[in-house]
């Protein structure tokens, strides 16, 4: 069975398990997270860390019930804790997360073919094919969706199925078309560059979705590369460069007549632990670099190296989109382009929206947690 032992001098309660897992809990750690403390409907803490000493005391710890009681000298207040709960939260271990999906790289030898793909009556009808769809999408960071309507509101209300929708100053959706007077490259029929969208945003949208409604122009082409595969080869290949890209932040700005947004980034952003976070790069969108003189040179042949990547057959993988299919892919992760159509030939129109990341791991965890798969 579980069993406890206090450990005054070092302030800790220590718990072991009858499967030989050990762990120490801090006092203040478990006074903060004692289960009265917590909105019973929100789950949000209530408790106020400032009403207590720094230096609280458990002056008896006892099993009763199965659970594990504590007294505390502040107050004589009493704290019950479920052991299966403190061994779930042991401190330095983090808690499971169902969203958290390491990402599996991909270059230009993929097959598009066998990129993840569903039937859109599929996903919007049972939540297990959802759940194993998103699943699959978060590990590619790209994914395709068969059998869309005919509706202009159907690659909407799939993205809607699965969170919010963002919106930019584009607008929450936005039409993919050659349109007169664009103010975006996207809105012509001229070839795009791989390129990852908004970077000039303060948070650059997470998941793209672009429904094709038509594709009948010759040319036209959706250009991919994923972004942590070329982040890993030159890290490998060019560690300077690398750390060059994450670690100098560069301005990026888009400008209309009623819009000039404008935000700076590092082009390889890494997370606290040094792993792969997200990517900014979209060479329309970047500022002036703006650094010191004698450190553009080596920044330019850094930028330079990565953007030659995103041009490299070893990672771009070509498809052509067809009317009822939907594209899903990271936006902070994926690059996307597309090759020059030519209009005259036929009409070329892709519908899009943005989910962001946040709402993409949610629906993950809320379905992992009500379903089987």
């Amino acid at each position: 069975m579980t069993s406890i032992s206090l450990r005054g001098d070092d302030r800790v309660l220590h718990v072991a398990w009858p499967d030989g897992t050990r762990a120490d809990y801090p006092f203040l750690w478990l006074r903060d997270n004692c289960p009265s403390g917590f909105h019973p409907q929100t789950r949000e803490r209530q408790f106020d860390l400032t009403g207590i000493p720094l230096d609280i005391a458990v002056s008896r710890a006892e099993l009763e019930d199965g659970d594990i009681v504590l007294t505390w000298s502040h107050g004589g207040h009493v704290s019950r804790y479920q052991p299966g709960w403190l061994r779930d939260h042991r401190p330095g271990l983090g808690l499971a997360d169902a969203a958290r999906i390491d990402p599996v790289p991909w270059r230009g030898d993929l097959d598009p073919d066998t990129l993840p793909r569903a039937a859109a009556q599929d996903l919007m009808t049972r939540d297990d094919a959802l759940l194993a769809f998103l699943i699959e999408t978060k590990k590619t960071g790209l994914a395709l969706v068969d059998g869309m309507a005919d509706d202009a509101e159907a690659g909407i209300a799939m993205a809607r199925r699965i969170g919010f929708l963002r919106e930019t100053n584009f607008g929450t959706t936005f039409e993919v078309m050659s349109k007169p007077n664009p103010n975006n490259l996207a809105y012509t029929s001229h070839a795009l560059p791989l390129h990852t969208d908004l970077a000039n945003q303060e948070l650059p949208p997470g998941f793209q979705f672009l429904h094709c409604l038509a594709n009948e122009a010759e040319g036209g082409g959706s250009t991919f590369c994923d972004g942590f595969a070329i982040a890993a080869d030159l890290a490998s290949q060019d560690p300077d460069a690398f750390r060059l890209l994450a670690d100098t932040p560069i301005p990026f700005r888009f400008q209309d007549d009623d819009t000039d947004i404008r935000r700076r980034h590092t082009v390889i952003d890494l997370d606290p632990f040094g792993n792969l976070q997200e990517l900014h790069f979209n060479a329309h969108l970047a500022g002036i670099f703006d650094l010191p003189a004698e450190k553009l040179e080596a920044y330019y042949r850094a930028y330079r190296t990565l953007m030659q990547m995103t041009r490299s057959d070893d990672y771009i993988v070509t498809t052509r989109l067809r009317g009822g299919e939907m594209v899903i892919f990271d936006n902070r992760r994926v690059l996307h382009g597309r090759s020059a159509f030519d209009s005259n030939t036929g009409f070329r129109h892709l519908r899009g929206c943005y989910v962001d990341r946040g709402e993409f791991d949610s629906r993950i965890r809320v379905l992992s947690r009500n379903g089987d798969a």
